[in-house]
């Protein structure tokens, strides 16, 4: 399966990129296992994406949980969560 994934604010200027297409396993079924697959690359990967941050995730521009289920050609998106005034 292949997949679109986009990065956004904080967590893209810690990975420097913006985008990236990736092909995924067959054991990877939901936007959590999307998250666990790329913290598996190490590095800034895991400091950025681990467990203990807090982040927002959509799928296809849609706001979202990690029990989500991706399909090929879907969009999934990281970015930290928003405050304003």
């Amino acid at each position: 399966m292949k997949i679109e994934l986009r990065f956004f604010a904080s967590v893209r200027e810690a990975l420097q990129t913006t985008q990236e297409v990736i092909e995924l396993p067959p054991s990877v079924k939901t936007i959590g296992d999307v998250r666990a697959f790329l913290i598996g690359r190490g590095g800034i990967w895991a400091e950025v994406l681990g467990p203990e941050k807090n982040l927002r995730m959509a799928y296809d521009h849609v706001m979202t949980e990690a029990d989500t289920e991706v399909v090929d050609g879907g969009e999934v998106a990281f970015f930290p969560p928003v405050t304003g005034g």
